[in-house]
């Protein structure tokens, strides 16, 4: 039996869920006083002075800091119910169910929410890394609990966890320099590519959409 690790957004999904998540999951008036420090910040980003690591970091603080740790988690179900289930790339979903029925150990590693993710990963039997909000007195911080699970710390979650070489093959599906270090872990690397599954084990399309 293999391994295979998946990224999330933008492999699994058509794009990037963690803003649709905290839009949804942020009260207008703490939007309304985040956006004015934030948009400097956004605009770094997308020209490329500002690291990804870095604005996930800002948005995480300006929009969960003194959260409720309850209302986090019952935010991030519901999106993973409600609205992840539309944005899932079937080919995806099918690579997943064929390795599964394989028996391979299957697993998410994303630098999301394990707000969302967690929940999404158990309903769809998965292992998950991923990243985790620190908190504190039932209570979120707006900070994360170690570090941001993309980069080298994919990898090094990843070795943390697993054995690599108690596994006859590694599989690793990613779409973005933050899945480069994971990829390199993998016998079989596949960066913004889903291999087609043999027709006889294409699972029921009805299963793979229904999230």
């Amino acid at each position: 039996m293999d391994l295979a690790l998946f990224d999330f957004d933008g492999t699994i999904t058509t794009g990037d869920t963690l803003p649709a998540f905290v839009r949804g999951a942020t009260p207008a008036w703490r939007v309304a006083l985040a956006t004015p420090p934030l948009a400097p910040l956004i605009l770094a980003y997308r020209r490329g002075w500002l690291s990804g690591t870095s604005i996930r970091a800002a948005i995480a603080r300006a929009a969960f800091a003194g959260v409720p740790v309850a209302a986090y988690q019952a935010a991030g179900a519901a999106f993973a119910g409600d609205v992840i289930p539309a944005l899932l790339r079937p080919a995806a979903m099918a690579r997943i169910e064929w390795h599964q029925r394989r028996g391979d150990t299957v697993a998410v590693v994303s630098g999301n929410f394990d707000a969302v993710l967690a929940p999404w990963a158990a309903a769809h039997g998965l292992e998950l890394l991923c990243s985790t909000l620190a908190c504190r007195g039932g209570r979120l911080t707006g900070g994360y609990a170690g570090a941001q699970c993309v980069g080298a710390e994919k990898a090094r979650r990843i070795r943390a966890r697993w054995d690599l070489s108690a596994f006859p093959r590694a599989y690793a599906y990613g779409d973005t320099a933050e899945d480069a270090a994971m990829l390199v872990l993998a016998d079989e690397a596949y960066y913004r590519e889903m291999p087609n599954v043999p027709a006889a084990l294409a699972p029921d399309p009805s299963v793979v959409t229904s999230g």
